[in-house]
């Protein structure tokens, strides 16, 4: 049982290796602005990361299996031997590591998407500003003014 724990180790290692790989190519795909790809790219963070899901979910059971009511490894290291300790902790150190660059970097590509966001926000309520008619003042057929819409149509009366 200890072996399967060690592999889930390794794999989550990688896994999450690959996950800062991704992390970094969305960021450049952010800043070279192509929207398409940045989404393909997102689609393979989502799966990669419901995967990590399930491993972990998976070590925790194995884990409850060899100590009863146990949780996380570091419950195991009393019943392993030295050597075995050694290596469950400097991979259990590698994980978390890894994962906080991996959260720096999911936040610098948080930033960067919202920043992006934003800009095409103003830039389409500018371009809408543009084109809104700005008088509202309009004579009516009465010859009176007429109450004129505020938003911006291409057609406006009775056929």
């Amino acid at each position: 049982m200890i072996r399967l724990i060690e592999e889930n180790l390794v794999r989550q290692n990688k896994a999450i290796m690959l996950l800062f790989i991704l992390l970094e190519e969305e960021f450049t795909r952010l800043m070279s602005s192509n929207p398409q790809s940045v989404s393909q790219i997102e689609l393979s963070i989502q799966e990669l990361m419901r995967q990590i899901a399930v491993e972990r979910a998976s070590l925790r059971r194995m884990v409850g299996k060899v100590v009863e009511g146990a949780q996380r490894v570091s419950e195991l290291y009393p019943v392993m031997d030295e050597q075995t300790r050694e290596s469950f902790e400097q991979m259990i150190s590698m994980l978390d590591e890894t994962e906080q660059k991996c959260g720096v970097q999911a936040s610098k590509n948080n930033e960067m998407a919202m920043a992006l966001f934003d800009q095409s926000k103003s830039l389409l309520e500018f371009m809408h500003n543009q084109i809104k008619p700005k008088n509202n003042h309009a004579y009516s057929a009465a010859g009176r003014y007429a109450k004129a819409a505020n938003s911006a149509r291409l057609l406006t009366g009775r056929l």
